[in-house]
């Protein structure tokens, strides 16, 4: 197995000191960087593993944090943090720029070859870094399907995949079709995969406390999408071998 080396970034964001997990490929050279989003409850371990995970495949990873810390077992007080937040596209730019910041300052990073993926809250973090027009390689999210305001989706330069439950009450067939629409009046290179039968946030392992309704883990959809999430990656984000990579 590839040695992986792992640390903790702190960095303030959003009036809050935020507490990052950064993961670094072997070797010494520069890899392309992934900024890894996580879902309304704030940074956990599984976004973590993520960040982990897409180590070991060679890239350097951030899993940015949403909360200073913070991972929101009750339901509502996480409702009462994120739903402010995604009504203002400038503060979701402020997180994930910071984020951003953190990891083009790595010097493993190379800071010309950066995705960004998200989940829930920190998918829609990771479009609007591209509606601000952040250089981005790829944008993947999953279960966010979220819109932004006029015309800004034509700052996005890069594909963007996203994928979402056929039965996601939060982000029902109303909300599918807005996104599609904005995203083919801008002419973006984009791609939407429905998976059949999927809930919300049907990506994350069940968890030991109360979620909201219409939130449920879908097994094989979810290796599904991360599948095709590594896809995207391999397509816009190859690592390849050279000088230094090995």
């Amino acid at each position: 197995m590839t040695t992986v080396t792992t640390r903790t970034v702190e960095y303030p964001a959003d009036g809050l000191t935020m507490i990052g997990h950064l993961a670094l490929p072997a070797g010494a050279g520069r890899r392309p960087a992934v900024l890894i989003g996580p879902e309304g409850p704030g940074l956990n371990d599984f976004q973590r593993r993520r960040a982990d995970a897409l180590a070991e495949l060679g890239y350097v990873a951030l899993a940015f944090d949403l909360h200073g810390g913070r991972w929101f077992t009750d339901p509502q007080e996480m409702l009462a943090r994120v739903m402010p937040l995604l009504a203002d596209p400038d503060r979701m730019r402020g997180i994930g720029r910071a984020a951003l910041d953190v990891l083009r300052a790595e010097p493993r990073t190379d800071p010309d070859r950066i995705a960004a993926i998200g989940y829930g809250t920190g998918g829609a973090i990771a479009l609007e870094l591209g509606r601000a027009g952040v250089d981005l390689r790829a944008i993947g999210t999953v279960n966010a399907l979220t819109t932004g305001r006029p015309g800004e989706a034509t700052r996005i330069r890069c594909p963007v995949w996203a994928g979402v439950g056929s039965e996601d009450p939060i982000m029902p067939a109303a909300q599918r079709d807005a996104f599609a629409a904005e995203m083919q009046a801008a002419g973006v290179d984009w791609r939407l995969v429905v998976y059949g039968g999927a809930l919300h946030a049907f990506h994350h392992p069940p968890v030991d406390h109360t979620v909201l309704p219409g939130v449920g883990h879908h097994p094989l959809h979810a290796e599904r999408a991360w599948r095709d999430i590594l896809a995207l990656l391999a397509e816009c984000l190859p690592v390849t071998e050279g000088p230094g990579l090995r």
